[in-house]
């Protein structure tokens, strides 16, 4: 049987679908543009604190990279702590390393509050080294972490790799117990509807195609176009609503209605295959913690045992957002990779193949904040699933007038070097060579 060009996940939950024909309301608090965990988050929370909120999904709710990635709630940021340090200051890095020790709470307690049925489980996640430069520069990072913010990582040298994952091509690891794993599909799905038992109601298929400032009898707020209907003094007028607020979880599909975001965004694909059903003793072989894993290289791999015991092997096997035939060549790339990592799958066959994309900040750092009065949350660079809910959360606070203490706002927010860029990223295939080059020289 061929792959299959599906997202796995979604083979395992039904996702509830809204009324199509439900025009949108003439007014609302909010207007949230997303309908992934960023959104989701935001808009559960709001209407918690009472707002009227309206999601609006370009697509249908979790379609983006939210139902699509590996499902690894992981601790930590993408830039190292010393170069964290280095542009941040000790105290606001303290601040954002706390912050993502938090967001793994935020995640179990709202899994826990809401019930949701997505196998979540504090396995913890397992960094390789590929190189042994890679791994002591592992031994100093460690060293700062415990010493500035108080978390304790294991380090494991080359020889004690075999009782955390059965492969003999790593240098050595750090293990981090704090981390998670679960079904993003799952979680998204169970994210929507506590969202809607919140009170938000969830528009798909509402695309925004312009957002505009227009005050309503003394109060601002934003004239919002979508590609659906709105419901307007009894008359059902094209695609319209008034927001006093608008709040974008866009992440990796932040299009044209926001420019001034887009600009500041590279999308980037990511692709998954996942095996058949592996048999118990060998998936305990390959993992035999279970935990969710990557490599220390900048064109990572990532990979982990789905619920079901399938290896679920992910990376940037193409740096351009999915398409037909790169999620098709993706395919073979990342077998070969899962091979190389694992030579005793060279027979298991390959189910299924996807692809996604994530958003990564010129600076490869989250952002948050309000941009042209716009409130917003992205830039999470690969660790969006709990970064994302937490983000939600916090800026959903921050909107209805609270101070939550949020260290990713107002930071720098960088745009491409001499403006040479509006949203369309011409220049991938020299990055994803630029990065080759430095994994290879690293």
């Amino acid at each position: 049987m061929p792959v299959r060009e599906q997202n796995f996940w979604l083979t395992t939950v039904e996702i509830l679908r809204t009324d199509p024909a439900r025009p949108l309301p003439e007014s609302v608090d909010v207007a949230v543009i997303g309908a992934g965990f960023t959104g989701l988050s935001a808009a559960r929370t709001l209407a918690r604190c009472g707002a009227n909120v309206a999601v609006l999904e370009a697509e249908t709710i979790g379609w983006g990279a939210s139902s699509r990635n590996g499902g690894m709630v992981l601790t930590g940021l993408k830039l190292g702590v010393n170069k964290l340090i280095s542009l941040y200051g000790r105290e606001r890095t303290q601040r954002m390393y706390a912050a993502s020790l938090a967001t793994i709470d935020c995640v179990e307690q709202l899994v826990n509050d809401e019930r949701i049925d997505c196998d979540f489980a504090r396995s913890g996640h397992l960094e390789v080294a590929c190189k042994q430069k890679h791994f002591d520069d592992y031994a100093r990072q460690v060293e700062v972490i415990a010493r500035e913010f108080n978390h304790q990582l294991r380090m494991v040298q080359r020889h004690e790799l075999q009782p955390e994952i059965g492969s003999s091509i790593y240098y050595g690891g750090i293990v981090d117990e704090v981390s998670a794993g679960l079904n993003p599909a799952r979680y998204v799905a169970g994210l929507a509807l506590a969202a809607m038992k919140a009170g938000a109601t969830i528009f798909e298929n509402a695309a925004v195609v312009k957002i505009e400032r227009e005050a309503r009898e003394g109060t601002p707020g934003w004239r919002v176009t979508t590609s659906r209907g709105a419901l307007s003094r009894g008359v059902l007028s094209r695609g319209t609503l008034w927001a006093r607020d608008v709040f974008v979880g866009t992440s990796g599909y932040t299009g044209s209605a926001t420019p001034a975001l887009r600009k500041k965004l590279i999308p980037i694909g990511s692709y998954i295959i996942t095996t058949e059903i592996l048999p118990e003793a060998l998936a305990n072989e390959l993992s035999p913690r279970n935990r969710m894993i990557y490599d220390s290289k900048n064109y990572l791999y990532y990979y982990r045992l789905t619920p079901d015991q399938r290896m679920l092997f992910g990376g940037r096997a193409a740096f351009f957002p999915e398409t037909q035939n790169s999620i098709r060549q993706s395919a073979e790339i990342l077998r070969r990779g899962m091979i190389a990592v694992y030579p005793r799958l060279h027979d298991v066959k390959v189910d299924y193949v996807w692809g996604g994309t994530l958003d990564f900040a010129f600076d490869i750092m989250p952002h948050a904040g309000q941009m042209d009065g716009i409130y917003y949350a992205l830039g999470y660079a690969g660790h969006g699933v709990a970064m994302a809910t937490w983000q939600g959360q916090q800026m959903a606070r921050m909107i209805a007038g609270e101070k939550p203490d949020n260290p990713f706002v107002g930071i720098p927010f960088p745009g491409a070097p001499l403006g040479l860029y509006n949203g369309k990223p011409w220049f991938l295939p020299f990055a994803g060579a630029w990065y080759k080059f430095l994994d290879w020289v690293s």
